[in-house]
């Protein structure tokens, strides 16, 4: 199975970004951690984005707050799938996610929402990815989305209870 990558501008990303990892956990992805910054350490971006794939990467998770190149940065060096978490900031992460979003045409970056959610879900399609070369993975993300839709079925039945 490829690895999945997540790559976060900023040490302080990393509260957030535990999410994605416990995510992959969960499905037995194998992944690698990284903080590198496309202002501050262009050249250490570069260098991963560039040997990416040939280093065993089949798909990348980058997050970063403000102006949160990151994504789009990388994204423009590699042809591997590039998934952007924006983050939290002063103004909200609509910064971050217009920044991730904005992605000029031949450059893309499948963007996830802002914050917790937005890094869980990015691991969920990260899966998503990589299943499709992966039946056993893809077996896992089956019983996933039953699972899920179990615990929405259960959830109702609690309310209903309650309400009588």
């Amino acid at each position: 199975m490829k690895k999945t990558a997540v790559i976060m501008g900023s040490d302080s990303d990393w509260e957030c970004m535990k999410a994605t990892v416990e995510m992959l956990k969960e499905f037995g992805v194998p992944h690698d951690v990284r903080v590198v910054s496309a202002h501050r350490s262009p050249g250490a971006v570069r260098e991963f984005a560039l040997g990416a794939a040939e280093t065993g990467f089949g798909v990348i998770i980058a997050a970063a707050g403000g102006a949160a190149h990151l994504a789009g940065v990388i994204a423009s060096m590699t042809t591997l799938p590039v998934i952007g978490v924006p983050m939290q900031t002063k103004l909200g992460g609509i910064d971050s996610l217009c920044s991730t979003v904005q992605m000029p045409s031949g450059v893309p970056v499948a963007t996830m929402s802002i914050g917790d959610a937005g890094a869980k879900n990015a691991a969920i399609f990260a899966v998503q990815i990589l299943a499709l070369d992966d039946a056993s993975l893809a077996k896992r993300l089956g019983e996933y989305k039953v699972n899920l839709a179990e615990s929405v079925v259960e959830k109702n039945e609690k309310v209903r209870k309650d309400l009588k």
